[in-house]
């Protein structure tokens, strides 16, 4: 059952308070959900039209608040008691205080959550939370260089069915004030000075480094894939055989690491040029990012599965491309498999150690063996593999089934039928035979 607290609101209808609502969530420093289609006892009333009535919202909330709240909202549909409801997922802003545009920055404008109810800051509040407004977003730095190209982040759009017109660089927030690229702009172009290192420790400790490799001078999102794919083939399957039987099970739980490596790239704090850092050592994964907690954030709410997205901007073009699910899910499922002393925070970084789940001396296995293991991943993961094919396919057109099996350590049966689903998709085709043709990415 779910009830009304600080966090959570019941709406049985759209109405004319959504505005009031969101902005008091904005300015919460936790965020909040907002539910339409609920009544005050948490009852569903049932909706029509809930696709029209999600565009409205989103619609409202882009265009009625100020400052910008893209890459701060989600909208979803819930199952509630078999009823279908949608909810909205408000993470708290970085730039409070958060107003209705119509009313200005004044207490007919500008709300924060008390209790269970929506209630209008004070002028001495309004004054307070601006005179603490971070300004210095990423959105506001230029970007290095202005000569910036987006092929291959156009490309991650187009594999998401969505496209990018002329007009990107502004939808996307890629501008600063005055007009000029920005720093995610920088993050996100094909060509860029930021890397993301891995490296990798024969022992317990950073004596005996065996391998230092760097993923990026490329758009951020590509990076992001590269490290996913280099710990997933890192991340093996033991296997150790106890009295009764035999137990087989990854280094780390791969739901949860894929969180971990996506949470420590897009909440890094770029703008001090400190990239993220993965480690890999005998016993241990530890991934590192900079920034430490956001100004006006506990602890306590770092580890509420509430979202305060460092970089929002971002976080909203991960959301886009599939590396981000949903706002606040990622704390969420690695808590679900993990405990919270796995995090270490400090005042300019936060790392996360992953301990082994079986000891070194066990007996590895390939991963994505014959018996269809797929790396242990929940589903096999075929979106992010799709992914991997495709990027193996347009620096290879002419690999085979073995080699790519190989490269991507599964299974050549499941690399047939990941290439069956993307010529099913109509994302790739073969052009000639078998032996001597090649792949064409649609």
């Amino acid at each position: 059952m779910i009830y009304e607290n600080n966090r959570t609101e019941f709406k049985a209808e759209l109405n004319d308070k959504l505005e009031k609502e969101v902005v008091a969530f904005l300015n919460n420093k936790e965020g909040g959900i907002l539910y339409i289609g609920l009544d005050d006892s948490g009852k569903p009333v049932g909706l029509e039209e809930l696709d029209s009535i999600q565009l409205k919202i989103a619609d409202r909330i882009k265009n009625n608040i100020l400052p910008s709240t893209l890459g701060l909202f989600d909208i979803v549909t819930e199952d509630v008691e078999n009823v279908p409801v949608i909810k909205i997922l408000i993470s708290s802003g970085l730039e409070k205080p958060y107003y209705i545009k119509k009313q200005g920055m004044s207490p007919n404008g500008c709300f924060v959550r008390m209790g269970t109810s929506s209630q209008p800051m004070t002028t001495a509040m309004i004054d307070d939370f601006y005179s603490k407004r971070i300004h210095n977003t990423l959105r506001n730095i230029s970007s290095p260089r202005q000569d910036l190209k987006f092929a291959q982040l156009k490309i991650y759009y187009q594999e998401r069915g969505l496209e990018l017109n002329n007009r990107f660089a502004n939808s996307l927030e890629l501008l600063t004030p005055e007009g000029k690229y920005n720093y995610v702009a920088y993050l996100l172009a094909d060509e860029n000075g930021v890397s993301i290192k891995v490296a990798k420790y024969a022992g317990t400790d950073k004596v005996d480094l065996i391998e230092n490799e760097e993923y990026g001078y490329c758009s951020l999102i590509k990076a992001t894939y590269q490290v996913l794919e280099k710990l997933k083939i890192e991340n093996v399957t033991r296997a150790t055989v106890t009295n009764t039987q035999r137990v087989e099970q990854n280094l780390i739980e791969p739901i949860p690491m894929r969180e971990a490596v996506i949470n420590t790239i897009v909440h890094s704090d770029f703008s001090r040029e400190i990239p993220p850092v993965f480690e890999i050592f005998s016993d241990k994964m530890v991934f590192t990012s900079y920034g430490g907690l956001i100004p006006g954030q506990s602890e306590e709410d770092f580890f509420s599965c509430s979202s305060m997205p460092r970089n929002r901007e971002l976080m909203r073009v991960f959301k886009d491309v599939g590396l981000v699910e949903q706002l606040g899910s990622g704390m969420s499922r690695i808590l679900k498999a993990y405990d919270k002393s796995i995090f270490h925070i400090s005042e300019h970084f936060i790392k996360v150690e992953f301990p082994f789940l079986l000891p070194p001396n066990t007996d590895i296995i390939v991963n994505g063996d014959e018996n269809g293991d797929d790396n242990g991943d929940e589903n096999g993961d075929d979106n992010l593999d799709e992914l991997r094919v495709l990027e193996i396919l347009k620096n290879d057109s002419s690999i085979t089934a073995k080699q790519m099996a190989d490269r991507m350590s599964i299974s050549p049966r499941k690399v047939s039928r990941l290439i069956k689903g993307l010529k099913d998709k109509e994302k790739i085709v073969r052009v000639g035979s078998d032996r001597k043709g090649y792949w064409k990415i649609q």
